[in-house]
This record gives C-alpha cells, structure tokens and sequence, in this order.
C-alpha cells in the first residue's frame, strides 16, 4: 500500500520541530563569551606649539555604480549615478613637527576596516595621526563596511569596490592637503539657533550651536572647520541617486568663498533637523542655506599663538546587549549576532585646535551623554562618528530606563563610562585646559 502524502507530511512534521528546535538552541547558546573590562590605553600623543601650517584638499569619491544607497534598514535602492558626488575633504594641520589629518567621507559611517586602510595607505605623508570622520549623509552610497549588523543595519551588501572608492578617496585627499602646507592664522566663531534642531526622542535637547574654526593663509581661507549636530535625513528616502544631504551642500556654499570646509557632526544621536520647507529636495536645499548663513553669522575671532595638541586612546568595550533591540525569546541569539559583527575594542581620540578642544567619539552619542563626556574632560565640544563606529551611545539612566536612544544602543549600559574613562585619559594627554 502507498503512503499517502499526508501521511508523508505528518512523518516530516516532528523532525521539521526538531530542526527548528536544535537550531533556536544553537542560536541561543553563548557565543559570545567573556568581554574583558580592562584599562584604557594610550596609544599616541602630541603637542606642538605655533606658528601653525595648514593644506586643504577635496577630491571626488568615485563609487562602483550601479550602487545600494545606504540609509535605512534592509530594502535599500540602488544609485546609478549622483544628484551630486560624495566628496572626500580633508585638512593636514602642522605645527613644529607635528603633523595631523583630518579627512571627512560623506558617508553614513566609516567602520574600523576603513579607518585602518587609510592610515595604512598615507603612513609615507609622515602624519603623526589621522581622524577619519563621516558626515553621517543616510543618501550616500553604501557597501563599504562587512559587518553583518552593519549590512542590515543601513550600508548594505558588502563590497570591496565600495570600501575600495572610499579609501582612495580619503587617501588621495589627505595627500594633496600634505603637498599644500602653508603658514596660516586661527580664527574662531560661534552662532546659535536652537530653531534648526529638535529631539527626536526626548532627553536633552539640541541647543543649535555651530563652531566654526577658521584657517586663513596669506591669500584668504585655507579650509574651515563646522561642527553642529544635526541629522542629515532630509534628502528623500528611495531615490536612484546617491546625494551628501544637506552637510555637502553647506560645503559648496562655504566654499565659493575659498578654501576647503569640512562639516562636522557634533554630539547628534538624538539631534533632527528641522526645516519648514515644501519637501523634497527644496527641504534640503533651503535648511543648507540657513546652515550656511549660521556660519557666515559665527564671526571668527583671531586666535594668538594656537596650541595644537592630539592623542589616541584604546578602551576596551561592555559586551554587547540587543535586549532593547529584539523580543526577550531572541535575546541569546540576538547578542551572539551583535557579538559576531562587534570589535571588542575602540578607539577615542582628543583634539586641541588653540581654544577648540573637541573628544573624538567612534558613534552617535546623544545630546546628554555629550554634555557628560565633555563635563567629565573639560572638553568643548564632542565630534561624533570619527575613527570607527559602534553605533549610539546614550546616557546609562537612558539604556537602563529603555529611554531615548537606548532602543539603538548595540551594547550594555556600561558604554558611555568606558568611552567615558578613555576620553579622560585622552584630554590629559592631548593638553585640555582642567
């Protein structure tokens, strides 16, 4: 007699809820193991002191369309081309012989693996260090990064040819800004309207402050620095072009009056950009006018005898906690993704630029837990999204209450201490005012 095939279906049922079982309980064992604390370590230093030199440098990124457009989860489009091109920006500051780079990529973040391959690619430019910081653009192209949680996350599938473009893009910046060393003199400024930013989920909010640092030669600006904390997520999602969102247009319109400006992400984990415009790119359009008019409005002061100082530090990083990321039964298995696609260190770094003393944070940090790592060092301002990215970073009170950016954080609520303990040792080291 022939077995009929529901007879054949309920023989496959208990070995399918077996399979289905032994699979939960591979995902849910620990593979994570043990995450060491451990001390911060100093891993560089430096101060020198004026005259000051500076070169400035932009160079186009040149992405492998067709391309994904990094951004927004899973489903994300791909770009044929670009409304306008990524940019690679990048400023050499010197001193004595002292050497720094600082290069941005308009991109949604830069991973380790990328900061690594371009210090590696322009170790022969004898810089003493180099900070490698994205614009945080959610319309850029994506691609570059190979972290799992990353590739769901926002950037998308991984490929070389992207990582490739981006590396070559920074290096060839930061090598034309070193051929350009002149003198130059500092000058700073700063302007305020709380009007162009808002907290997206509660907490501290954005107070709309912009710094802006300029380095001036004998023949007008050599670059200008900006740093303001705001989302750039106004470009319209699912576009088949790749766009750097309002910070790359704020740079065209500094620039028509000379010299290279990079835009600088402050602390912007819960900073949105609020611009009452019709839509669209007319959104984007007109809040980097008013961006751009902030600047012009931020009257730079001469600074005299500009002190330039910089130091990196190594932390070691809390394990990873997707308890406020996936339902309590996909606990086990969600820390063991975040554990296999996370760097169990980082690095936070220090610069001191005359008066400006910026913490280099690799994440988002949110407005307070901004405001706590600038009150523990003394430090100015916080520039996030520099030398590597390991997602947000909120408050502890934050994570443990699940509040504000907590339901973004990767890892434990230990984070923005231990980020915390190395921002402490880098201030000191890179000569912050007490």
């Amino acid at each position: 007699m022939s077995v009929s095939w529901r007879q054949r279906l309920r023989a496959l049922v208990p070995l399918t809820l077996l399979t289905l079982g032994c699979a939960y309980a591979l995902a849910s064992w620990n593979w994570c193991g043990r995450w060491g604390q451990g001390a911060p370590t100093l891993l560089g230093q430096a101060r020198a002191g004026s005259p000051l030199r500076a070169g400035a440098a932009r160079v186009a990124l040149a992405p492998p369309y067709p391309v994904v457009v990094a951004g927004y989860g899973l489903l994300l489009p791909e770009a044929a081309g670009a409304s306008l091109p990524p940019q690679a920006r990048a400023v050499v500051l010197a001193a004595g012989d002292m050497k720094v780079g600082l290069v941005s990529l308009e991109l949604l973040l830069v991973p380790d693996a990328l900061v690594a391959r371009v210090r590696e690619r322009t170790t022969s430019l004898g810089l003493g260090a180099v900070v490698v910081v994205a614009s945080h653009t959610h319309s850029s192209f994506g691609g570059y990064d190979a972290r799992l949680v990353a590739q769901m996350g926002g950037t998308g599938r991984f490929r070389g040819e992207s990582l490739e473009a981006a590396v070559e893009g920074a290096s060839e910046a930061l090598r034309q800004a070193a051929s350009q060393l002149a003198d130059v003199a500092l000058e700073v400024g700063q302007a305020r309207e709380p009007g162009l930013v808002r907290s997206r989920s509660g907490g501290e909010s954005p107070d709309g402050n912009l710094t802006r640092a300029v380095l001036r030669g004998e023949r007008g600006p050599v670059a200008e620095l900006l740093l303001f904390a705001s989302h750039p997520t106004l470009v319209p999602r699912k576009r088949d072009v790749v766009d750097p969102d309002w910070p790359g247009r704020v740079s065209q319109l500094r620039e028509a009056e000379g010299g290279v400006t990079l835009v600088l992400q402050g602390a912007s984990g819960n900073a949105s950009a609020v611009w009452e415009g019709g839509g669209g790119l007319e959104t984007v359009e007109g809040y980097a006018r008013a961006v751009a008019e902030l600047a012009a409005r931020a009257t730079p002061v001469p600074v005299e005898h500009p002190e330039l100082g910089f130091a990196r530090v190594e932390v070691a990083l809390p394990r990873p906690d997707s308890s406020r990321l996936v339902p309590w039964y996909a606990r086990a298995a969600g820390d063991n993704f975040l554990c296999a696609s996370s760097a169990r260190r980082a690095e936070v770094g220090a610069l001191r630029l005359g008066p400006l003393e910026w913490l280099l944070v690799p994440g988002e940090p949110t407005v307070a837990a901004g405001s706590s790592l600038a009150g523990r060092t003394g430090a100015r301002d916080v520039l996030g999204l520099a030398d590597g990215y390991v997602g947000y970073v909120e408050t502890p009170e934050a994570v443990r209450a699940r509040e504000g950016e907590a339901r973004r954080q990767y890892f434990g609520a230990t984070l923005l201490e231990q980020l915390g303990a190395g921002a402490e040792l880098a201030a000191r080291a890179a000569g912050f005012t007490p």
